[in-house]
């Protein structure tokens, strides 16, 4: 039996995904989870053999960057670029299958991972090459991550151990970088640009 475990936001998606691998004969779901709980303290306590997420719990509040376990990767062909930084990170194997694709695509990843073989959406891939080069550095990013979910800059500075001036210094580039007028132009830009 593949153990896997599913950290994905969207109670929805999560559920209609767990109903389809766990109707596998070889695919066991031994827990469900969305991106904003301790995801190492999870994996750690339920052991699973693949790991399926979405760059949402990658980068959330709290980010399963380094998973220790394979990882099967969904997002959006927005996100394209976001997910070459966070596949970069792991030390396991990780494939990455775009978020609109058919269940048995999900379940076949699942399966492939399991026994050590790249999963790789072929459109997911060259939708990254596409983009334009993000200018945000990794901090710049992340901040801007924070910001875009309506944190203000004390919360965000609290959070990462920064001084509530150095995060609005670090809003202040970003904004300049991606030519935007104010910090809702900046994170749309981002967004658009599959940076964030």
């Amino acid at each position: 039996m593949i153990r896997t475990l599913l950290i994905l936001d969207g109670a929805l998606v999560r559920g209609a995904l767990a109903f389809v691998l766990s109707a596998q004969d070889d695919i066991d779901v031994v827990g469900e989870a969305d991106g904003g709980g301790d995801t190492a303290g999870l994996i750690q306590s339920l052991r699973p053999d693949v790991v399926v997420t979405d760059l949402g719990a990658m980068s959330g509040p709290h980010p399963a960057r380094c998973l220790p376990c394979p990882a099967l990767v969904l997002a959006s062909h927005r996100q394209a670029r976001r997910l070459a930084a966070a596949v970069r990170h792991q030390a396991q194997p990780c494939g990455f299958l775009g978020d609109q694709v058919a269940p048995q695509r999900v379940v076949d990843g699942v399966r492939r991972l399991a026994r050590g073989e790249p999963v790789a959406d072929a459109r997911l891939a060259a939708a990254a090459l596409a983009r334009k080069k993000n200018p945000l550095t990794d901090r710049e990013t992340e901040i801007l991550e924070i910001a875009a979910t309506g944190w203000p800059a004390k919360d965000i500075a609290a959070r990462l151990h920064l001084s509530p001036g150095t995060v609005r210094n670090y809003l202040s580039r970003v904004v300049a970088k991606v030519g935007a007028r104010t910090r809702i132009e900046a994170v749309r830009i981002a967004q658009e640009s599959g940076w964030i």
